[in-house]
């Protein structure tokens, strides 16, 4: 496997280059200038991104076939990994940072793809191809209100449902009881699955502000209680966990390069990038912290909506509580068996979650549809297409595999065939549309 010693280094800046403020919050909580409030205001932001930091690394970990000690890992890094992509955005540098109240975590948009390139090339490429992706989005962050034009919302919406689309299956597999289990499709399983995504909706339906935005949160905690009492609760990863750990550079591999995942991570970065914020120092922020984070064996980040509710909610837009949540996502970052915690959640319950979650992300996809025009047919002919054929090759991925090489870069992967067609077809018949209107 290739290893990129630099990456560490490069890693290591961004993350000293913080230490000076983090260390002034510590000394300012020590004199009592941060008040209880602001304490209160930072955990509620934890508690709002929590329940996302921790579902991606159990599904790739699950999905990858990690250990429990791996996944252990997988969890209190991306938790750490949160923090510090966090701060690169929070933090208004020289070149980076929008220096706004925003909080950045693993994209659910990368999940299907970490899966199926995981397990078909290996996690070095994996890893890889995610670098290379955050590196892209630096690249062209100076440039990305042109490179954004490839990018209308009949592009950006047929990738995303796509993606979506993808993830379902995912979320029914674990409602299930979990692939290849002894009990897959256990009534039991599919009752506790149905339970926990009800308490979702009841939280969801009846709660408004910040109680609204855990809902997953809490739908998670009460559906592994009542699995506890039904005996599908174990707490021997919590117990073997150890009290401290550090991030540690390839804990689990290096890197290793392929075209075709390559194409599968830039196309999330760029669709992360579009959702996401529309400034140069954003874009810069969230690249690097791709960057740093795949580095660390960690995962891809965006700017989280459900903070920023908060953040409208609760009216206080204060970097303070952002640096103390900096800080609290460190620490637990650093503790082992708080990650081991969210390992003990059992499949059925991450199911009943996942579907709300990853039917979320099909909804965005087809709210992205909204704003197109589907009075066009040219429209509605490319969103056929490049949905039909990402789909396709999804669900039926040996379909080109005796095709050239170089064109399998193109069509190993559903979301990089649905994006290539998408923006191929809307250049091809908007641009002659437009010409026409001329």
């Amino acid at each position: 496997m290739k290893k990129v010693p630099i990456i560490f280094f490069i890693g290591s800046f961004f993350i000293f280059r913080g230490f000076s403020v983090l260390l002034m919050i510590v000394q300012t909580i020590i004199k009592g200038d941060i008040v209880l409030k602001t304490f209160i205001l930072s955990l509620q932001h934890v508690l709002a991104m929590y329940a996302g930091a921790v579902i991606v690394p159990i599904l790739v970990a699950q999905g990858l076939g990690l250990t429990g000690e791996q996944t252990t890992y997988l969890v209190s890094v991306d938790i750490f990994m949160c923090g510090i992509a966090t701060f690169l955005q929070v933090y208004r540098g020289k070149f980076t940072g929008i220096g706004l109240p925003v909080v950045l975590g693993c994209t659910f948009t990368a999940v299907a793809p970490m899966i199926t390139i995981g397990k078909t090339v290996g996690l070095a490429t994996m890893y890889g191809s995610i670098f290379i992706s955050g590196l892209v989005v630096v690249l062209i962050a100076p440039i990305f209100a042109k490179v954004a034009k490839l990018f209308p919302p009949v592009v950006t919406g047929s990738v995303v449902t796509i993606i979506g689309i993808t993830l379902v299956p995912v979320a029914m597999n674990y409602i299930a009881g979990g692939q290849g289990s002894k009990g897959f499709g256990n009534p039991k399983n599919i009752i506790l699955a149905c339970i926990t995504l009800a308490i979702i909706l009841v939280i969801y339906k009846f709660t408004t502000g910040f109680i609204q935005s855990i809902a997953i949160l809490l739908g998670l905690v009460t559906g592994t209680i009542i699995a506890s009492f039904m005996g599908m609760v174990s707490l021997s990863e919590v117990s073997q966990a150890g009290w401290f750990q550090h991030p540690t550079p390839f804990k689990f591999t290096g890197f290793e390069f392929h075209g075709s995942s390559i194409l599968t991570f830039v196309i999330v970065g760029i669709v992360s990038m579009i959702e996401s914020t529309d400034l140069r120092r954003g874009y810069l922020a969230e690249g690097l912290a791709v960057m740093i984070g795949s580095t660390f064996n960690a995962f891809p980040y965006t700017t989280y909506s459900q903070n920023v509710g908060l953040v409208q909610i609760s009216g206080v837009k204060s970097k303070k509580v952002m640096y103390v949540m900096v800080l609290l996502l460190l620490v637990f970052g650093s503790i082992p068996k708080i990650g081991a915690f969210a390992t003990i959640v059992p499949q059925p319950v991450l199911g009943g979650a996942m579907i709300s979650m990853f039917g979320m992300v099909l909804a965005y996809g087809v709210k992205m549809l909204g704003n197109t025009d589907f009075a066009k047919q040219e429209n509605l002919m490319i969103i056929a297409c490049s949905v039909g054929l990402g789909l396709g090759v999804t669900t039926v991925p040996s379909a080109f595999a005796q095709l050239p090489s170089f064109i399998r870069t193109f069509t190993d992967s559903g979301i990089v065939l649905g994006t290539v067609v998408a923006i191929v077809m809307n250049l091809i018949f908007n641009r002659r549309s437009k010409q026409k209107q001329k």
